[in-house]
């Protein structure tokens, strides 16, 4: 960030180009896997394991099923509201109020990201 004032700060967090966004989805580690990687977080993405932190929903576990880097939020398995007509809605969280669990090593780039630290 360029500027001081916290203004400029949010308008430049809202109007960042997604490859910028993709840096603000990152999300602490537990404690075996701080000491598994040796680094503090990392970031989410589909199919990590979760544990809720903050929030009505705190304590709940469950798998990332969505990311959306335009609100800056996951979707996690188990976390949602009803609506008045009483249907289940998913409930965003912001990446910051979870701790990653389980990483879910799809790829040789995520390991390689991961233990390149």
């Amino acid at each position: 960030m360029v500027s001081d004032q916290p203004r400029k700060q949010r308008k430049a967090r809202y109007n960042a180009p997604l490859h910028i966004k993709q840096k603000y989805m990152g999300a602490p580690l537990s404690k075996d896997l701080r000491e598994k990687y040796g680094r503090r977080s990392a970031s989410v993405i589909v199919g990590d394991t979760v544990k809720v932190l903050r929030g009505d929903h705190a304590g709940v576990s469950g798998e990332v099923e969505g990311i959306s880097l335009k609100h800056g939020t996951i979707v996690v398995e188990g976390v949602a509201v009803s609506k008045a007509d009483g249907t289940e809605v998913a409930r965003p969280v912001y990446p910051s109020n979870v701790m990653i669990t389980a990483l879910a090593m799809k790829d040789k780039r995520r390991e390689e990201v991961i233990d390149n630290r």
